[in-house]
């Protein structure tokens, strides 16, 4: 449409041909760029999907995760509290075993 305002200055005068040639092909530019936006509309929607299924799997995960930790818990609770405080020496005993070799390991490099 502004090529046939730049025609008409110049002294001619465009078909109608030339004009519907014009509107067709910008037309067929236009349905291009619609078909063009409704497939990435559906790309987006099944990745948003993907997405949300992975995250509902992560979702499930972490609650497994968090149960396995609080019977972990539980269980240690119970074992303070009907074995005493002898548990709780080995358990001292134990981490600083593993410290003093950690320590050993680190001086001998």
């Amino acid at each position: 449409m502004r090529r046939s305002h730049m025609a008409h200055d110049m002294g001619f005068q465009p078909t109608q041909e030339m004009l519907e040639t014009e509107n067709q092909n910008q037309e067929d530019l236009l349905s291009k760029k619609a078909r063009t936006l409704k497939s990435l509309t559906i790309e987006i929607g099944n990745e948003v999907r993907d997405q949300n299924k992975m995250l509902n799997g992560m979702d499930d995960d972490f609650d497994s995760s968090g149960n396995l930790l609080q019977a972990s818990m539980n269980r240690l609770k119970a074992i303070t509290r009907m074995g005493g405080y002898r548990q709780m020496w080995y358990l001292l005993l134990f981490c600083l075993f593993v410290f003093f070799v950690c320590w050993m390991i680190i001086r001998s490099r």
